[in-house]
């Protein structure tokens, strides 16, 4: 499995509109694409000293053909909009992860 990791460092300026589409469209949109199994998004904890507030969003993929075929087919239209929207005020950084194995409590 794959992890298609973005973090996102958000200005507080436009923090709950951002939150809001992101929830209620972004990743909707990027799950109706097909290429994804689910999604996780979580607040980072630690303070950046550029202030705002960052979050991780997990996409995973079955494998790396689907997250390529993500790269091809959706992620430009889906990146321009939230560059449209949100311009410099937001900052991604985007990492893909491999997922090698899950361990789970007893």
């Amino acid at each position: 499995m794959i992890i298609y990791n973005v973090t996102i460092n958000i200005d507080e300026s436009v923090h709950d509109q951002w939150l809001s589409w992101m929830m209620d469209e972004h990743i909707p949109a990027v799950m109706d694409t097909g290429k994804f199994i689910k999604a996780k998004m979580v607040k980072v904890l630690v303070v950046e000293e550029m202030g705002g507030s960052t979050y991780s969003v997990q996409y995973f993929a079955e494998n790396h053909d689907k997250l390529q075929a993500y790269y091809k087919e959706d992620a430009p239209r889906l990146r321009e909009e939230g560059a449209r929207l949100f311009g410099d005020k937001m900052l991604a950084f985007r990492t893909e992860l491999e997922l090698l194995k899950e361990f789970k409590s007893i």
